[in-house]
């Protein structure tokens, strides 16, 4: 028998071990490069109870994708072994991602009687790192950064023990012979009581670098209004919101509303930032979330976490630990280069981190979650994909990067990257690529990129010799992958809402209507276009698309309008900026969501000054009085184009008329949420097509996520939204795989787009 999918490191081989001995079967297992292989003989009733058993039974970390069995002639074994692990040069496995620290060993670290009290590495089978300490496969302890520790003899003998839930457990160690922590401070290193050392320095007000699981995070008492300032000074983070690691639940409920969805996904195995609306009179630092009615919340995943809430404050700032924009710190010796100006002292340990992780975030909604960040605790978890594929790698987009490897049936997205917009960034991309191919052991045939010729992931592609070169529409990737993660090949209405994509016409795409399948699309409606003054300037304020907007629905009065608003430039900064919209220079047509959320959002004066992506839409959708139900009016032309510009007049008469910025943020909401579907209803009558995909960092909006499903709903289609994969261009590379596998097959084209 061969077991193939997430079947190493997560207690498979002693479970097969424990079952066969159950079915007094003979025989053995071991871990190979690619799967779990087992020969096991007796009666055939027993082994057909074993083979169901796999599956049925198999251990909760597990994910068997399939079991494939041959008959063979009796080998006479004499009982059930297991056996070392055995490399296979053409095989793929799929490493666990890392999982949160147990119960079980959370006592054993809470026991005083212990041999492993108040061990900060304390792990077994059922948890600890896994993704984060591999470097190469078989999942064996020598193929991971645990090498360099040898086992002391009760360690030893819990690793060989099948009837121990430590029964190789690559990770495993104790005091006497594993990783140690020891706290770094004015050239001083303390390793005795470090922890209880850290627990008064942030109770004091310091920010500490901490080393955690997939890298180093900043940390501070977030009560500290002080110590938030300061982070926020040090680290160049204006205004973005901090993440939080709360001691517990019962702190996770003061300081946020949690519904069961969120409770659900705090205690996950995964333990990702969930963002959950906070209370009110907190005592937490209103500088971690400045203008935000949400805080990001996490419980402690690893045994140093939760020891170091012993003596810490309950609620603590837990962010990235990097400067703003870059890549995320995962050495000692980079930490100290890097975090030296941010932070006050460093508590590190001797493991090394193998590959950097970043915590996941993920957003609950009444309809199911949205994952916003998809990194630790899900990666490098395998997706199922509806098409056959040679092995294709997607490079991904250039901002919230992701790439992507997929063969066969199977598709494993990154962790995510970031922006690639750094040097640092872009030779971590690298790395992490020639990582990734050699950890499945795949060569890719093909490589997807997107259209856009200077996006840096593009260039990557084209720098590879000898593969094949793949574009793939920005837009149309987004709805390909939210078709391949649903399980879908047939031709649907796509909504692709986002910020910025090359379109196959040379302008800035993004507030786009496609008849699409997997192979190709069409488009068939988009917004309005408007002008970019100042192309890439304007992304980064929003007050000039609120000008341009003005501009494209009231042509030269908008001068006056915006004056009226408070928009306010110097005369010169002015004349240039009316220059720019009358004569079109260096002001490229755009479809853009995004960039009409940001005209919104700066004409009402919510978000005017935008210090991270997306801020300007976040806080017009936190503006919205979600009981109006009233919309603002708009059209559909006879030609697709989707009248986005009545929605701004109609934003600019009630904003005359002094109507509350909560009112006006709803209204345009449900009104963007009525012209939407009034798209669809056009595209199905001209097609026949009621299946629609929605995709794009728009979709991360949870009042026009929700309202446009339950709209399109009412209306009879079927609406597909992603459940694996971020909505935002952390799920570009899983549609340019799935693009890219749909052309190879059928070369000619013979699809419903074509």
């Amino acid at each position: 028998m061969r077991v193939a999918g997430v079947v190493q490191g997560v207690g498979f081989r002693p479970f097969v071990y424990r079952l066969a001995t159950r079915h007094h079967l003979a025989g053995s297992v071991r871990n190979t490069s690619g799967s779990v292989e087992i020969d096991a003989e007796g009666p055939p009733e027993s082994i057909e109870a074993f083979l169901g058993a796999l599956t049925d039974e198999a251990p909760a970390l597990a994910r068997v994708d399939c079991v494939t069995a041959i008959e063979a002639d009796p080998a006479g074994y004499e009982g059930f072994r297991i056996l070392e692990s055995q490399a296979e040069a053409s095989a793929s496995s799929v490493i666990p991602a890392d999982v949160c620290m147990c119960p079980d060993c959370l006592r054993e670290i809470g026991d005083p009687a212990d041999r492993r009290h108040a061990y900060p590495f304390t792990n077994c089978t059922n948890c600890g790192p896994r993704f984060t300490i591999v470097q190469r496969v078989p999942y064996d302890r020598a193929n991971t950064t645990m090498s360099g520790f040898a086992m002391c003899e009760r360690c030893a003998a819990e690793y060989a023990d099948p009837a121990n839930r430590r029964f190789h457990a690559e990770p495993t160690a104790c005091p006497e012979c594993g990783p140690r922590i020891w706290l770094e401070r004015d050239g001083i290193t303390t390793e005795s009581g470090a922890l209880e050392a850290v627990g008064e320095l942030l109770r004091g007000g310091a920010i500490v670098a901490i080393k955690g699981l997939g890298g180093f995070h900043l940390a501070c008492d977030a009560a500290n209004d002080d110590a938030v300032r300061a982070l926020r000074d040090r680290k160049g983070r204006a205004a973005k919101p901090f993440a939080l690691m709360v001691c517990d639940l019962g702190e996770a409920e003061r300081l946020c509303e949690l519904d069961e969805a969120a409770r659900t996904l705090m205690l996950s195995h995964q333990r990702p930032i969930v963002l959950a609306a906070k209370r009110e009179s907190t005592g937490i630092s209103e500088s971690v979330a400045p203008g935000n009615v949400y805080l990001g919340l996490m419980l402690p995943y690893t045994p140093l976490h939760h020891l170091l809430f012993e003596h810490s404050p309950p609620a603590l700032v837990m962010t990235s630990g990097n400067l703003s924009e870059e890549p995320l710190t995962f050495t000692n010796a980079s930490a100290r280069a890097k975090l030296a100006r941010l932070a006050d002292a460093f508590l590190m340990y001797d493991r090394d981190i193998h590959v950097p992780c970043d915590d996941s975030v993920v957003r609950p909604t009444p309809d199911g979650a949205v994952s916003i960040r998809r990194a630790r605790g899900y990666v490098p978890n395998a997706i199922e994909i509806p098409i056959e594929c040679d092995c294709v790698l997607g490079v991904g987009a250039e901002q919230k990067n992701t790439f992507c490897v997929a063969w066969d049936r199977t598709a494993v997205p990154s962790q995510h990257i970031g922006d690639l917009d750094t040097a640092e960034t872009l030779d971590y991309y690298r790395y992490a690529i020639s990582h990734f191919l050699a950890l499945f052991g795949r060569e890719p045939k093909a490589i997807a990129h997107d259209l856009h010729p200077d996006y840096l992931s593009t260039r990557y592609a084209q720098d590879q010799p000898g593969v094949r070169l793949i574009g793939v529409q920005h837009h149309h990737a987004h709805i390909a992958a939210c078709l391949a993660e649903n399980g879908r090949t047939e031709t649907c209405i796509g909504i692709a809402l986002d910020g910025t994509g090359y379109g196959t016409d040379g302008t800035i795409w993004g507030g786009e209507i496609l008849i699409a399948d997997l192979a190709d699309f069409r488009r068939a409606g988009h917004f309005a276009q408007v002008r970019m003054p100042g192309s890439e300037a304007a992304i980064r304020d929003p007050k000039r698309m609120a000008m341009a907007y003005l501009y494209a629905a009231f042509g030269d009065d908008c001068e006056s309008i915006a004056q009226r608003f408070g928009l306010a430039w110097t005369p010169f900064e002015r004349g240039i900026l009316m220059h720019q919209l009358r004569t079109g220079m260096n002001s490229p047509l755009t479809s853009s969501a995004g960039r009409l959320f940001d005209a919104v959002s700066a004409i009402c004066g919510v978000c005017r000054e935008r210090s991270y992506e997306g801020q300007p839409a976040a806080e017009l959708e936190m503006a919205a009085d979600e009981r109006e139900q009233g919309a603002y009016q708009g059209s559909v032309d006879p030609d697709g184009q989707i009248n986005t510009l009545s929605l701004v007049r109609l934003v600019v008469e009630d904003r005359i008329a002094g109507v509350d910025n909560a009112v006006i943020s709803a209204r345009f909401h449900n009104g963007l949420v009525r012209l939407l579907a009034q798209a669809c209803e056009k595209a199905r009558h001209e097609t026949g097509i009621g299946l629609v995909a929605l995709s794009g960092g728009v979709f991360q909006n949870a009042l026009i996520l929700a309202r446009l499903r339950e709209e399109l709903a009412q209306s009879g289609f079927e609406v597909l939204v992603h459940t694996l994969m971020p909505p935002n261009d952390a799920c570009i590379s899983l549609g340019q795989v799935v693009v890219a596998a749909a052309r190879m097959t059928d070369e000619k084209g013979n699809n419903v787009c074509a």
